[in-house]
């Protein structure tokens, strides 16, 4: 680490605060190609189990065990797969309370016809079946609701049913449908540029962007994504967003409001999609502007305790203690599953409408394709981006929140079935699950729309 330079030294230290952000081009492949030469050969799902490799056991753990968040090698392959489930043992974080009523039970039927399905992956000739796919996309937990009920659930290595796990950039999606709530009950108008809500914004890129471009990330903005370029302004997010102290000859921003202040324009706002975790970091700052609670605190009132979570979520932060609305959010497997199950719902569950339906119908109708196709998804040919969701624009309608290392949330209205999938890949672009990520979801939601139980 100490040849690094400070400002990747930092970064590199920052747990998901780097790549928990790295949800970005990375996601869908726009990197694929350098991220899959930092594996060349990883141990498989089963060789790299956390559990089975007691990563820190014992009363201290071996040395040759520890992980520790200071030094990176809490996401070093395979480290990482013991980290995704222990976050908040390494870096601060604050609630996202599910407070003090009962939870609302998931009813179960579960269903003994899932992992025999088999699925095609893209650009492959053989089938795979649907448990075969948990391992090659090293699954820690994956939970499939039909109709509401629980109708398959599995968790592996040292995810438990009440672990939390972090989500990554299944958090933009979290927060795309807070800021698509707001603007359904008129709190928010998306025509507004974003300096009329964050004033200390105006000057910065994102001063004179839209609300709209923002929540669809259109922004023309100038923000390297590239994680193998120290140079890069990712890893200056990271350097601001982390919590450790600084080095004394570090003269950067020191947290993520004070970063986003310094991001400057490339190209014009509204002329392609491009996929950068600070216009999510932007839409939490004018959440909490807009309401007057930081983001997992609205979080918490609005949506999770109505949603009768059986758990506490948590957000990590920065050194001032700002959530990281671009991928900072954990939560329970069951939790994740009610948020989904709300959306398919048209924004009720509990007895109640937690999300406006004009909110959910907003995401569902997608975003602008021409616009999305500019991105340059190979595999998501067709599809586009709308309020910070997936939306694959299938026969069943389906939409998809999406994270680093392969975090899902799927919903299928048609099929009536949402799937929520934890994971901890050894590459951390989309793109390398994807081939057995998307047929096989797709090919469940065709199993339960044809044989409903």
């Amino acid at each position: 680490m100490k040849t690094l330079p400070p400002i990747r030294r930092l970064a590199l230290a920052a747990a998901c605060l780097a790549l928990a952000a790295a949800c970005l081009a990375l996601a869908a492949g726009a990197h694929a190609a350098e991220t899959s030469k930092v594996v060349a050969k990883p141990l498989s799902a089963a060789a790299s189990d956390p559990a089975a490799l007691q990563w820190m056991v014992g009363a201290p753990p071996p040395a040759d065990k520890i992980i520790r968040f200071d030094d990176g090698s809490y996401f070093n392959f395979p480290q990482l797969r013991w980290s995704v489930s222990h976050f908040r043992q390494l870096m601060p974080t604050v609630d996202v309370a599910r407070g003090l009523t009962a939870p609302v039970p998931l009813p179960r039927a579960l269903r003994n016809d899932i992992d025999s399905l088999r699925f095609t992956p893209l650009g492959a000739k053989e089938t795979m079946t649907w448990e075969q796919s948990l391992g090659a996309n090293y699954t820690d937990g994956i939970v499939v609701l039909h109709r509401g009920r629980i109708v398959y659930e599995r968790y592996f290595g040292v995810l438990k049913e009440g672990g939390q796990h972090g989500a990554m950039s299944v958090t933009k999606s979290v927060m795309g449908t807070i800021g698509a709530a707001l603007v359904a009950e008129g709190k928010l108008d998306p025509g507004k540029k974003v300096a009329e809500y964050v004033p200390e914004l105006a000057k910065s890129a994102f001063g004179d962007a839209t609300v709209r471009q923002v929540l669809d990330m259109t922004t023309g903005l100038k923000f390297s994504e590239d994680y193998a370029d120290p140079n890069a302004e990712v890893w200056q997010h990271a350097a601001a967003g982390n919590p450790l102290p600084k080095p004394n000859d570090y003269t950067g921003p020191r947290s993520y409001f004070e970063y986003l202040q310094t991001v400057q324009h490339e190209g014009k706002h509204g002329e392609g999609f491009g996929y950068r975790t600070v216009n999510s970091d932007v839409l939490g700052w004018i959440i909490a502007r807009v309401t007057g609670q930081s983001v997992n605190a609205y979080l918490s009132e609005h949506v999770w305790q109505k949603l009768g979570a059986e758990q506490d979520g948590y957000m990590s932060v920065d050194s001032t203690g700002t959530p990281f609305a671009g991928g900072g959010l954990n939560a329970g497997l069951r939790d994740l599953a009610r948020f989904g199950e709300m959306l398919r719902n048209d924004g009720r569950y509990n007895g109640q409408q937690i999300i406006p339906k004009a909110a959910v119908d907003d995401i569902r109708r997608g975003g602008d394709k021409q616009l999305f196709a500019k991105g340059g998804y190979d595999l998501l040919k067709g599809w586009s981006y709308r309020d910070m969701w997936w939306v694959t624009h299938n026969d069943h309608g389906a939409y998809m929140a999406r994270g680093v290392y392969g975090q899902r949330i799927y919903i299928d209205p048609k099929a009536e079935m949402v799937i929520v999938r934890f994971a901890s890949t050894p590459t951390a672009a989309n793109a390398a699950n994807d081939p057995t990520t998307t047929p096989a979801f797709e090919a469940l939601g065709e199993l339960l729309l044809a044989k409903p139980q």
